[in-house]
């Protein structure tokens, strides 16, 4: 198993510099491994995290850690903007979400001597303040079951409105069609196509008003 500082070293080259979240997604990525009695770093995919709750360092420091990764599907971004994490093992379905002590910036101070500025303190502090000084671990029941968070390998369909392909059984069945998330709820995004008519009818409006 890694060290502390050897993760913080690996999270570091990735971000080139250290930052408290990095250091709190790998206390975090520790605290998680150990709570649930797996080791670090993870060689198959039993363990699972949802970060749920930011993206960017923190992931980083979570991602050093664990050796949990978006590519490996052993990791999942849910943005909430919180920082937090969700820990899973696959083979029990236990499952702990991790999040810092709700004061914890202002914590931080009695652990650094002399030093006034929250960043650096925080910096300091995160890498050796006590896990129940520093953490709130809560056993967790997850609302959609691992099994189907996971998935299974090779399943393929197709939308029925748009035509493009669904993998990991992420389709929604309404009213009778086989869809994709976009089709069936909006998505993040529409295409030009879409905005045209709109944008015309809004000109024609303009000049109706001026005319």
């Amino acid at each position: 198993m890694q060290t502390l500082n050897e993760i913080l070293r690996i999270s570091a080259s990735r971000h080139t510099h250290l930052c408290p979240r990095q250091v709190l997604g790998a206390r975090i990525g520790l605290a998680g491994a150990s709570a649930l009695g797996l080791d670090l770093p993870r060689r198959n995919k039993r363990l699972f995290i949802i970060i749920l709750e930011t993206d960017g360092c923190f992931a980083d420091g979570i991602e050093a850690a664990t050796a949990c990764t978006v590519g490996h599907r052993t990791l999942r971004i849910e943005d909430y903007g919180k920082i937090a994490a969700t820990f899973v093992d696959v083979e029990t379905e236990d499952a702990l979400r991790i999040a810092p002590q709700p004061d914890l910036r202002q914590r931080a101070f009695a652990y650094v001597d002399g030093e006034s500025r929250h960043y650096f303190a925080q910096l300091q502090a995160y890498q050796s303040m006590p896990e129940d000084e520093l953490l709130t671990i809560q056993p967790v029941i997850l609302t959609t079951p691992i099994q189907a968070i996971v998935s299974r390998a090779g399943v393929r369909v197709n939308c029925e409105m748009c035509g493009e392909e669904i993998i990991n059984e992420r389709e929604v069945l309404l009213h009778g069609r086989v869809l994709c998330h976009a089709c069936a709820h909006g998505g993040y995004y529409v295409s030009v196509e879409q905005t045209l008519p709109q944008v015309e009818l809004s000109r024609s409006c303009v000049e109706l008003v001026e005319g």
